[in-house]
């Protein structure tokens, strides 16, 4: 799962050129079949425009960098969209779990808007399988379900009680301890993936051991739900249909906190919903909470005094694809919230609402 992390890491480089190649990828046979063949035309996009401004002598580092690491692409265990970020000093593909349009954009940044759109139009979250055999750990990012597996996931309990015997004189207590002190290791560990960024998280695992991550774990404000059972051969799309009613509640109260504050913030004349106000403010950084229903688009232009002005149908380059991507991305920058809620929930606010700080 690409996380807010990774996001800040990409807005952060500047390198000229920085190349990013998206696409709409497919999970399924045949309709994946083509997909191979559109990156190709995607990066043979992006070298000849390339080879329109800079020599080949300076691109060969860049291209070469490049090819490798469309060899790295597992179309089999491809998703919804495909990124990939390519500079003289940096290489990175991200399987995205959200569809994004296919496009080319060499500047002296990376692309990261449809990133920014997707990470917030659908609930995102964490899920941990309690054990000691193989504690794992899973992104979740609406009904999608990521198993993370780099050099800390799946983690494994060593020592005693584990990979060697029980002392002979031990007692239930002491075994008790170790499995505290490994769930100690584990919560640790998960530190840094969780920085950054509150997401719920799904406890799974025996009640026993669930019971004991809980006295251990820095994040139990964060645990939105528990699972009981042994989870070690679990595929991830059984455990998709455990996961959803608590991804669905918990995205059922977070839409209701984020209407009920719209209600209190119209109490005392603190909303704006049009987009072009919701524009200006959000730019503005008074923008505190941003609620957008799902399927709420709209295309726009940038007016001489850095107004908003929408336009019938997005294309060409002086046409924002979606005005709301952008304005998302704008209060988050500024320190704000934002609230994705269900289509119809904000009628009577053209289906956006900011409230204000000030």
């Amino acid at each position: 799962m690409i996380t807010r992390q990774d996001l800040k890491q990409l807005q952060s480089l500047i390198n000229v050129p920085a190349v990013s190649i998206l696409l709409p990828t497919h999970r399924t046979s045949p309709d994946n079949k083509q997909d191979p063949i559109r990156v190709k035309n995607l990066v043979d996009e992006a070298k000849t425009r390339l080879g329109e401004e800079f020599s080949q002598r300076e691109l060969e580092p860049l291209f070469n960098r490049l090819d490798t690491l469309v060899s790295e692409i597992n179309y089999p265990h491809t998703l919804d969209g495909l990124a990939l970020y390519v500079s003289h000093e940096f290489a990175k593909l991200y399987y995205l779990p959200f569809s994004v349009p296919a496009r080319v954009v060499i500047d002296k940044t990376f692309a990261t808007r449809d990133l920014v759109y997707g990470l917030h139009r659908d609930q995102r979250y964490w899920v941990f399988l309690l054990s000691e055999n193989s504690t794992r750990l899973l992104a979740g990012t609406g009904q999608t379900l990521e198993e993370v597996e780099d050099g800390n996931f799946p983690m494994q309990m060593t020592g005693p009680g584990a990979t060697a015997p029980i002392p002979f004189d031990a007692d239930t207590a002491y075994l008790d301890d170790r499995y505290r002190r490994f769930f100690q290791q584990v919560d640790s560990t998960f530190t840094e993936y969780a920085q950054d960024e509150s997401l719920p998280l799904i406890v799974g695992g025996v009640v026993r051991q669930v019971s004991f991550f809980q006295e251990v774990s820095q994040h139990t404000s964060a645990i939105a739900g528990t699972l009981s059972g042994n989870f070690d051969r679990a595929s991830l799309s059984e455990l998709s249909l455990q996961v959803w009613p608590i991804v669905q509640s918990v995205r059922e109260a977070k839409q209701a906190n984020a209407l009920a504050a719209l209600d209190a913030a119209m109490g005392v004349k603190a909303v704006v919903s049009s987009i072009e106000e919701t524009w200006r403010l959000a730019q503005e950084g008074r923008g505190k909470l941003l609620l957008v229903e799902k399927n709420y688009h709209v295309p726009a232009i940038l007016t001489e005094n850095g107004g908003l002005e929408l336009v019938e149908a997005s294309g060409g380059t002086e046409v924002m694809d979606d005005a709301v991507d952008e304005i998302i991305e704008a209060v988050l920058a500024k320190g704000g919230e934002v609230a994705i809620v269900d289509d119809g929930a904000l009628s009577a606010h053209q289906g956006i609402a900011l409230t204000l700080r000030y």
